[in-house]
């Protein structure tokens, strides 16, 4: 299609709120209240560090995006409500199942050439509101670590187009593969999660979707359980125009504490991307 997205190499994502509520209990009663609080830190802040740990969640990550668009003044706002939902299939097996529902708020980020005034990509105007587009993953994964004590899920991953206006959305239902391989030793994680997505069912004056999603991390957690967090959500959307850079490249940087409010415990983060790398054209969505 002939739209044009433009990102500054060096625009900055500040997340300035990540909210993880536990709706597990984790109060231990057969213990001193201050050994079985530091107990309980120390395990839900290694579980936030697994994207498959058998944790119900209900996390909300807001992202702010600068230096946008083709006057590298646009602005993209993105609220992600993100449940996690681990279901025990067997004595031996969990499937976790993650959503993400992002809702967006987005200005000056294209500029359209050459299309037809009836197209139904034609903009009203330079703002858009509203729901991107749903992702879901499914993971199987082992209860007990397997060899070498990796933990891993593999499953399908769906993207669903609920995209409420055709700049929010990818105008495709599409389906793929998902995989996500990690170690803890003491307070280190290090692992990587991917899914690729090829489209299978697309809206009229919609372009065939084909994207991967790439994420290392890396997390260290220290004894005031404060984690910090190094990865990448690398994108390479394998549709683009030929001679234009595949590869979205964002480094991330996070620093996230495990606080109480009254009896629910909960973690705080918050974190800064920079932009490596970034195609001029691209649709963009949560993963």
């Amino acid at each position: 299609m002939d739209m044009k997205y433009v990102t500054m190499s060096c625009a900055l994502s500040a997340i300035v709120a990540a909210f993880l509520l536990s709706v597990r209990g984790l109060h231990a009663t057969d213990a001193p209240e201050v050994e079985a609080d530091t107990d309980q830190a120390d395990k839900l802040a290694k579980q936030l560090a697994n994207p498959i740990s058998s944790l119900i969640s209900v996390p909300f990550q807001a992202n702010e995006d600068f230096g946008y668009g083709p006057s590298h003044n646009g602005y993209k706002f993105t609220l992600n409500i993100q449940p996690v939902i681990p279901i025990s299939i067997s004595k031996d097996w969990n499937l976790i199942l993650r959503t993400i529902f992002p809702i967006v708020s987005q200005h000056d980020l294209f500029y359209v050439e050459n299309l037809p005034e009836n197209s139904p990509l034609q903009p009203q105007n330079r703002s858009q509101d509203g729901l991107s587009d749903t992702t879901q993953s499914f993971f199987f994964s082992p209860k007990k670590p397997g060899p070498f004590g990796l933990i891993w899920g593999i499953g399908p991953a769906l993207l669903y187009p609920t995209g409420t206006h055709p700049f929010l959305g990818t105008g495709t239902f599409s389906i793929g593969p998902t995989v996500v391989v990690l170690k803890q030793m003491g307070g280190l994680t290090a692992g990587a999660l991917m899914n690729q997505l090829w489209s299978v069912a697309i809206e009229e004056h919609r372009s065939s979707f084909s994207q991967m999603f790439l994420q290392p991390f890396v997390a260290y957690t220290i004894k005031t359980h404060t984690t910090f967090t190094l990865s990448t959500e690398s994108t390479a959307n394998w549709n683009n125009t030929p001679g234009d850079a595949k590869w979205t490249v964002p480094l991330i940087f996070q620093i996230s504490q495990i606080l109480k409010i009254g009896k629910q415990p909960i973690s705080l983060q918050v974190g800064g991307k920079y932009y490596a790398d970034s195609p001029r054209d691209s649709l963009t969505r949560a993963h």
